[in-house]
């Protein structure tokens, strides 16, 4: 099976979800949820009569509250986020939406006021980076004793900044198209998937560092296509077969508030096994046979 051989069109394929995406996503504007710009997240169920999501939002008009959506979930309740509430402000929906739609039950309130949405973003920035910094230096310690050490360090994390794309990429797809948001849970999925995609990249590296003294008169071409057909069945045992049926069931019967971040984490998932396999190595052999020597000279001899 030779995987490498077919490295540009794995690159293709990576650029072909990413580059549209960002640029979606750069043009919208992050979809940032209350959690990072503040506000109020209300959840309502009512006995008997359900009005629309567009009676609701003129219920919220009416009390003068801005930028209000309305989500309906499989258990017949509403989602509605909206601006910051004060116990008043709800309170007066709440009476509003009674005396039009009868008796209803308040399953969820949240409110995160401004101060505490700059906390959750400031606080979430610094995770991701000291997170980013210790990998990049186990990575340089745990590599230290092989020839050109420092590659497989940027190599993987070239693979685990993919994989955070690829997240951005379908967040932007899904909020245009499934009005996602990016919310707390989001950066859970996010810095699960940068730990998993470090840690897949390490085991097919470990490989190739194993098969080097094992097959000193193979090309390194061929030892890392050797050694990426070996993790392969581990990778799809272990992920496709395990983590990934699980998440789909929590997809499917985990209810509107786990839908999203269960999507994120099996996107950023599969994506992590994909990246280990299919860029991070590749990127390896790419690097080592310099191989942007010779694009030009392709590119002129076609």
């Amino acid at each position: 099976m030779n995987i490498l051989g077919k490295r540009y069109y794995f690159f293709a394929l990576s650029l072909l979800i990413i580059v549209p995406g960002l640029i979606l996503l750069f043009s919208s504007g992050l979809p940032l949820s209350i959690d990072f710009k503040g506000g109020t997240l209300l959840e309502v169920k009512f006995d008997n009569q359900s009005p629309t999501p567009s009676d609701i939002i003129a219920a919220y008009d009416e009390a003068n509250i801005k930028d209000t959506q309305v989500q309906s979930s499989s258990t017949g309740s509403f989602v509605i986020r909206s601006e910051f509430l004060t116990n008043e402000n709800r309170d007066i929906i709440l009476t509003a939406l009674r005396n039009s739609y009868g008796n209803l039950e308040v399953v969820r309130f949240d409110s995160v006021g401004p101060s505490i949405g700059e906390q959750v973003t400031s606080r979430a920035s610094l995770a991701v980076a000291v997170s980013s910094l210790l990998v990049v230096l186990f990575i340089a310690w745990s590599f230290r004793g092989i020839q050109n050490a420092f590659r497989y360090g940027i190599c993987a994390i070239l693979a685990m900044i993919h994989d955070v794309a690829i997240i951005f990429a379908i967040t932007a797809y899904g909020a245009k198209f499934l009005g996602w948001e990016i919310d707390a849970l989001f950066l859970t999925a996010l810095l699960t998937v940068i730990g998993f995609s470090m840690q897949d990249t390490i085991v097919v590296f470990d490989r190739i560092r194993e098969n080097t003294n094992i097959y000193r008169r193979l090309d390194f071409e061929n030892l890392v296509n050797h050694s990426i057909v070996q993790t392969l069945q581990r990778s799809i045992n272990t992920q496709l077969m395990t983590v990934e049926f699980l998440l789909l069931a929590l997809i499917m019967f985990g209810g509107v508030t786990l839908q999203e971040f269960a999507s994120i984490l099996l996107i950023g998932l599969l994506s992590g096994t994909y990246s280990s396999i299919f860029i991070a190595a590749p990127i390896l052999v790419l690097w080592e046979n310099r191989e942007w020597k010779h694009w030009f000279k392709r590119k002129a001899t076609a």
